[in-house]
């Protein structure tokens, strides 16, 4: 009899977590103050949402009595309010680290998500931490949570004797809804209570079936609401002191405004009329000694916030708009460039995105940037001309993306650079498909694009890719190949290295769904890899790779892992001519991670790692440690220092012609050299408040390349001694970063910003092994620059003021 009565229980337990769960929401009229109290007439009859459920580590176990979570919800003609109540049996432990917008640091978090059009496709995330800070997201299964995303609204967080509370209200301008009269929305309330490292949601999120946004449950009762008009005005005013060594100190001031306008319910139009990119953050720049360029992340908010469509296919390099000049002036004997621009202005850019209730997702974003000169100088008659670097220039990228069953889609992308008059113009098409199965147990994707050049040489180069995987159980697998031809190249709006190529790869991992008595986390996965260039058919690359990650029931994390490569593959990029190749040995690669539960107020992250390749003293190691300290809710420094060492490393540094006969090809010359890499990266931040923060950013670099001996590649890919080539082509290059910041968001969506940075850069071919005189040299020389600078962005709601406008009235 008990057993069947155990047998009943846990069956009826698991029917109610598997219907989906529905909440009415609850119609007021009377004004609700946001204080954390809920102490409103209203609150008290409003339906419960409650039986909480854990996302992570234990997917699909009740929540305690002693976390009890209960929400309610309210509702008027401007906005939506959430009420939530996070009981805690021991509330003197909750943990409520102050930090930055969209960063909860250590801290319990409450959060509520929200599909207007309760399409399983997109939620809007707004997030409450314990110490009162906001957070907020887009989320979608292709893409995650992009916490680029900003939205304006109003939350507090209060602590209690039995928990803590949090009270929100959200403006319908900040959602995306149909005009219907009546309104079922999909809703999702997640807690994490930071200590225990465990995670809760109200509708059950099944980690096995792999999908987030589909498994919300029901919010019902909205009637009778209009979507109110989306425009927002964000005008902003900025001053900039600049100051250098041995150069006039200069004030700059600007102004301009940045503008959101809901086009229709789905679609929103964003606006830059004058941009000012000036306070986002520094690039991390290093010693690049190979054939690519250096890919920087997108620090400016247009080019971050809500992109998910323009990241389709992978075709959209943001930092192309507005980065480096495309051309290189020619210059005649005894010429010089004394003003070469390093960045081209951006004139404006505007983007409209969004998804129709039938699943099709519109963005279209476009750019314009400046027609930029560049100042040469004759060092002989000491005239100066001015040269075209950039022309004026059109970007602009268009996507279609239709999902369907909720959980596939098919894309087409077309991004295209026209410049004015007989400059470069480019264009790339892509059609990108995420093909899942019903019950989201397999996935088939990939894409094809085609790039079309217009310049001296018109050129087209096509790149595909398929892939199949099966995405749930403990154990999964995947598999796919790639196709690239030899003039692919979607670089003027994208980034792209290698091309004339042909790939295979395979995965197979296990990994356990739920925690065992050692684990919270634990993952083992085996890949294969082999490249091929397509017109010879040699090896380009190969792989076979073994790795384990987990995380222990302490909540410290382990990570460990080794590469072997078995054959011996040629290089066709280091050496930077047409087929021409240089042979990689063997080798065998090795690395591990540990990174300790950073509820501790002392953490430290470790990641070392050893190279060890198939010839005489070629080899590769290095480390990074960064400890960190948490003094209190309000104080955390970071530290990391980096080591990174490669002995006897092979490397092009020039290319000479042969003789004055043109069959005969021109010498490439490479270099047997040391190259060691030291950076020191300091971070800090006190917080006054939720509102107020100081931030310390602070960026030590230095890398060198000591040639030891130079060699000739031959056209069988080796390398033999070139000892008449006599040029100094050691590299030695050193930065220094420094940002000290202070943020106030005196306003909901409104912030002040005061910013001290200097900064100093020096690449040279004298290498001064003195690590002492390289940091003090470069922070005492004419390269230190000195910027102050302050900023004021204010929000203004087209709504707030016309509702303000007819009270007066």
């Amino acid at each position: 009899m008990k057993k069947a009565v155990f047998i009943i229980l846990i069956l009826s337990s698991f029917w109610s977590y598997s219907q989906k769960k529905v909440l009415q929401a609850q119609p007021i009229s009377q004004y609700i103050t946001i204080d954390g109290k809920l102490d409103e007439t209203a609150w008290e009859n409003a339906p419960i949402a409650t039986d909480f459920i854990m996302f992570e580590p234990d997917n699909g176990k009740p929540i305690t009595e002693g976390k009890k979570t209960e929400i309610k919800v309210l509702y008027n003609n401007d906005a939506i309010y959430i009420g939530a109540m996070m009981y805690d049996d021991e509330p003197n432990k909750i943990l409520k680290e102050i930090s930055q917008r969209d960063n909860f640091g250590t801290a319990d978090i409450f959060g509520v998500f929200i599909n207007g059009f309760n399409d399983g496709q997109q939620n809007f995330e707004f997030f409450v931490s314990a110490a009162d800070v906001q957070g907020d997201c887009i989320m979608t299964d292709a893409i995650g949570e992009d916490y680029s995303w900003d939205a304006v609204w109003i939350s507090k967080a209060k602590l209690t004797d039995k928990g803590w509370i949090v009270e929100i209200k959200i403006p319908y301008a900040a959602l995306r809804f149909s005009g219907e009269n009546k309104q079922t929305w999909g809703i999702n309330f997640f807690r994490e209570v930071k200590r225990e490292r465990k995670k809760y949601t109200w509708s059950l999120i099944d980690t096995k079936i792999g999908t987030f946004t589909q498994q919300n449950g029901d919010l019902v009762g909205i009637e009778n609401i209009k979507p109110p008009t989306r425009l927002f005005f964000m005008p902003y005013a900025s001053y900039y002191l600049n100051a250098a060594d041995g150069q006039k100190t200069y004030g700059t001031l600007k102004g301009g405004m940045d503008i959101k306008y809901g086009i229709t319910d789905a679609f929103t139009l964003d606006a830059i009329l004058i941009p000012d990119f000036g306070q986002t953050k520094y690039d991390d720049q290093i010693l690049n000694l190979g054939p690519f360029e250096q890919q920087f992340n997108e620090n400016r908010a247009f080019f971050t916030e809500g992109t998910d469509l323009f990241n389709k296919g992978n075709m959209f390099y943001s930092r192309r708009i507005g980065g480096k000049p495309s051309v290189d002036p020619d210059l005649n004997d005894n010429e010089e460039i004394i003003d070469n621009v390093q960045n081209v202005n951006l004139i404006n850019a505007l983007k409209v995105s969004g998804r129709t209730k039938n699943g099709l997702g519109i963005g279209v974003l476009n750019a314009i940037t400046e027609k930029t000169f560049a100042t040469i100088k004759d060092t002989i008659s000491g005239e100066t001309r001015k040269v075209i670097v950039e022309p004026l220039t059109n970007y602009n990228v268009l996507v279609l993306d239709q999902r369907f069953r909720k959980n596939s889609s098919v894309t087409f992308i077309n991004t295209n650079v026209t410049r004015n008059g007989e400059f470069r113009d480019a264009n790339v098409t892509g059609l990108a498909w995420d093909l899942n199965t019903k019950a989201n147990t397999y996935n088939l994707s990939g894409n094809i694009k085609h790039s079309i050049i217009n310049d001296t040489e018109d050129k087209n180069g096509t790149f595909a890719t398929v892939g199949f995987a099966e995405t749930s159980g403990k154990y999964r697998y995947s598999v796919g190949g790639d196709f690239v031809t030899k003039d692919f190249d979607p670089n003027d709006l994208g980034i792209n290295f290698y091309t004339n190529y042909y790939n295979f790869y395979g995965n197979a991992n296990y990994r356990i769904l739920n925690p065992t008595k050692l684990f919270n986390s634990f993952r083992i996965n085996y890949n294969m890899y082999a490249e091929f260039n397509k017109e010879s058919g040699k090896v380009q690359d190969n792989s076979i790779n073994a790795n384990l990650n987990l995380t222990t029931v302490k909540n410290n994390y382990y990570g460990l892992g080794f590469t072997f490569f078995p054959l011996e593959s040629n290089d066709y990029y280091e050496p930077r001519a047409e087929n021409r190749y240089v042979i990689i040995p063997r080798k065998f690669e090795a690395w591990a991670s540990v990174s300790t539960n950073y509820n501790h107020k002392f953490a430290i992250d470790l990641n070392p790692s050893i190279s060890i390749a198939d010839q005489s003293g070629r080899m590769a190691y290095g480390a990074d440690i960064g400890p960190r300290y948490r003094f209190s809710n309000k104080l955390l420094l970071t530290y990391t220092f980096s080591y990174f060492r490669k002995n006897n490393n092979k490397g092009y540094i020039d290319s000479v012609d042969a003789d004055d006969n043109e069959s005969t090809p021109e010498i490439i010359v490479f270099a047997n050299r040391n190259v060691i890499t030291y950076s020191n990266t300091l971070g800090g931040k006190y917080a006054i408040n939720s509102a107020m923060t100081i931030n310390l950013a602070v960026r030590q670099y230095w890398s060198y390349a000591e040639n030891k001996d130079i060699l000739e590649l031959q056209q069988n890919g080796t390398l033999t001694p070139y000892p008449q080539y006599t040029d100094n082509k050691n590299s030695s290059f050193y930065s220094w970063n420094a940002d000290l910041s202070y943020s106030w968001w005196f306003a909901p969506g409104s912030q002040v910003s005061v910013l001290y940075r200097n900064s100093a850069a020096n690449f040279e071919r004298v290498i001064d092994k003195q690590f002492k005189d390289n940091v003090t040299g470069l922070l005492n020389n004419d390269a230190l620059k000195h910027i102050f600078s302050i900023s004021v962005k204010y929000f203004i709601d087209y709504n707030a003021v016309k509702n303000k406008l007819r009270k007066r009235a």
